[in-house]
């Protein structure tokens, strides 16, 4: 199994190429919105940490976007609890694709978590400026102070751009993406 990480900035379109490459997507996203809304014991663990921010089951996003935006060291609380429940689901989810061919990884902090492999296969996904911040306003609870504070944990993007063996230019349109993908998985197959 050839392990492929998606790297990027905030609303460079990552999941959209991940999803286009036709292989299992882990989407740490995802995995993140499941366990606020149906993990009991994600929200117990959080609410004992933040009990001024985090009240109801399912955990509502706004309550987790409050606590930030409060102080910064409740993001290290919240990433803290969350970060080790996800990687068990990657763990879950590797042995379930252990015969696939490729597996996708949608990890918005990949290399930051230094959850990627030395031989993993990391692929930048590149957006003009003013396409991902269309795109970022067009979120439910868009927050620029939110997406800024995320921004600061992350790597800056030239040192994500040289970690990876390769570009894709993200244009928003499947047909230029879905070509970019079968380049790269020639390649590498």
């Amino acid at each position: 199994m050839i392990r492929i990480g998606i790297v990027g900035d905030i609303g460079s379109g990552k999941t959209f190429v991940a999803n286009n490459f036709g292989y299992p997507v882990f989407n740490a996203d995802k995995e993140v919105s499941k366990l606020y809304t149906k993990d009991r014991n994600i929200y117990l663990k959080l609410k004992k940490r933040l009990p001024k921010y985090i009240y109801s089951f399912p955990i509502d996003k706004s309550e987790i976007t409050k606590a930030i935006l409060a102080n910064k060291n409740n993001l290290k609380k919240i990433i803290k609890i969350v970060h080790k429940e996800v990687r068990e689901k990657l763990k879950i989810f590797l042995k379930k694709n252990k015969n696939k061919k490729f597996v996708i990884l949608d990890i918005p902090l990949l290399i930051e978590n230094k959850i990627f492999n030395r031989n993993d296969i990391l692929i930048f996904v590149d957006s003009k400026k003013k396409d991902i911040e269309k795109k970022i306003k067009k979120r439910p609870n868009f927050n620029i102070k939110i997406i800024n504070i995320f921004r600061k944990i992350q790597f800056n993007l030239s040192y994500k751009k040289k970690k990876s063996h390769f570009i894709i230019k993200n244009t928003f349109s499947k047909n230029s993406v879905k070509k970019e993908i079968e380049k790269i998985l020639k390649k590498i197959s």
